[in-house]
């Protein structure tokens, strides 16, 4: 049986990025093969592929989903959008200092009022006086994730988002999909590799701890995704022709795994709460390229089933060492699943 205790590891805090480099591709990039580790730079990503190769890129767009204001009374809230709902609607956190009750209205942003409608577990159902996205986008700041110890700054504005970013709905980056520039899609297209995408809206869930020691016991939080026709097509080809389906990031694994949880990958939208940990049966995915992720996270269980339990945790202890940089805003890994 595993738990929470197996998926622990001790981080010195000077490991934790704080900011991006100066260019996307500067990162160092960990290549794992079982238990084989070799160093490397993101730069090198085109001569780790091959022709033939399909790169899924998660195309989702960061909202400015973190909001100020205050309740009726004067009371300060912080809103942090989860995912939208409907034009006027949206699912929240929302920090305050005593529940908020239905019809209740919150000041936000000293510039517009929403209505409470209820509760949906942890998560607020906020109405907006007119389209939730715009407002969230001329009014919101971007929610860097808590582990950066500052307030958005103005490049982070460009670095927070991937240079393919279109749709918007995420809280939170996919960021394994920020080393990557035009340049480096360029040398990747001209070397035979292709590139599809999907969209999968990272939900604030994603921070949320495993409170559960027994795994089993963990229930994952939902989010939306979508998989085009040309993107599934474009796989299929892969598929046939032998080449390799490289995952960038656990969102885009996350999708394409949940969208053929039957055996077919289905294209659409759908929603996903799936939870992957070691021994999950991968049907999709051939190579994985991530950044590194916190301890007792559901994204270290995910990696550590893709490449392995013992080989994951040789390459974090190698990692620390060697001085790699982790989270968000740190280096990457590039792992070839294991059986």
């Amino acid at each position: 049986m595993l738990t929470l205790d197996d998926f622990d590891y001790l981080l010195p805090p000077e490991c934790i990025a704080q900011a991006p480099l100066a260019e996307r591709t500067a990162s160092r990039l960990l290549v794992t093969t079982g238990t084989a580790l070799e160093d490397r730079q993101f730069v090198d990503l085109p001569d780790l592929l091959a022709p033939g190769d399909l790169l899924v890129m998660n195309d989702t767009r960061v909202l400015h989903a973190r909001l100020l204001g205050q309740k009726a009374t004067g009371g300060q809230v912080e809103v942090l959008v989860e995912r939208v709902t409907a034009d006027d609607e949206v699912l929240a956190q929302v920090r305050a200092s005593k529940p908020l009750k239905p019809g209740g209205k919150l000041r936000l942003e000293n510039t517009f009022d929403v209505e409470v409608l209820g509760r949906e577990g942890e998560f607020y159902r906020l109405r907006f006086p007119g389209d939730a996205i715009e407002l969230i986008e001329r009014h919101g700041r971007l929610p860097l994730p808590p582990y950066i110890e500052r307030a958005a700054a103005n490049a982070d504005e460009e670095r927070y988002q991937t240079v393919f970013a279109r749709e918007h709905g995420s809280v939170a980056a996919p960021t394994a999909g920020l080393h990557f520039d035009a340049s480096l899609l360029e040398r990747l297209r001209a070397k035979g590799i292709g590139i599809a995408h999907v969209t999968l809206h990272v939900g604030a869930g994603t921070f949320q701890p495993v409170r559960v020691h027994d795994l089993s016991e963990h229930r994952m939080h939902r989010e939306h995704y979508h998989v085009p026709q040309a993107t599934a097509d474009a796989i299929a080809a892969t598929q046939k022709r032998g080449g390799r389906i490289v995952a960038v990031g656990t969102t885009t694994l996350r999708t394409l795994e949940s969208a053929s949880a039957d055996g077919t990958l289905k294209v659409g939208a759908g929603e996903t709460a799936l939870f992957i940990t070691p021994g999950f049966e991968f049907r999709v995915i051939d190579v994985l390229i991530t950044n590194f992720h916190l301890p007792k996270s559901t994204l270290l269980m995910l990696v550590s089933a893709f490449g392995s339990l013992e080989a994951i945790r040789a390459a974090y202890r190698h990692a620390i060492n060697s001085g790699y940089r982790f989270f968000s805003y740190g280096d990457a890994m590039l792992i070839h699943r294991q059986p």
